[in-house]
């Protein structure tokens, strides 16, 4: 390999690690975001998600803080179910969280709900190492 080729193939890796850090910036605001809306699922499973306990487990946000990848691990009723209803709210859950951050961040981010299941997948990996 030529140093020319070393050196094209080493600035493609740190340009492929560099897509996937989060600066400074977007660690605080993901734990901000996390804490909060942890805080108004905890307030409102009682009247809007009867019968589910809900946590939030990770938030993931672009790097020009628009939108959040917020990752919600979902115990009692059905997942799908309980994911769908939240979608549905995402309007009002969003303007809480606006009401809660506003004096910390310019704009509120756009909010989009995943069912996190790394619990089921660390659980099946276990039940496959077992056997």
């Amino acid at each position: 390999m030529t140093t020319n080729t070393c050196l094209k193939e080493n600035i493609r890796q740190f340009s492929i690690i560099f897509a996937y850090m989060e600066t400074t910036r977007q660690q605080k605001i993901a734990r901000l975001l996390q804490k909060d809306l942890g805080e108004i699922f905890q307030r409102s499973e009682k009247n809007l998600f009867p019968g589910a306990m809900i946590t939030v487990t990770k938030v993931n946000i672009t790097r020009d803080l628009s939108i959040a990848s917020v990752y919600l691990s979902i115990f009692g009723k059905d997942p799908q179910n309980v994911l769908k209803t939240v979608q549905a709210s995402t309007k009002e859950i969003r303007k809480q969280l606006g009401m809660r951050i506003k004096n910390q961040v310019r704009s509120i981010p756009e909010l989009r709900f995943y069912i996190d299941d790394s619990l089921d997948y660390i659980e099946n990996i276990e039940q496959l190492l077992k056997k």
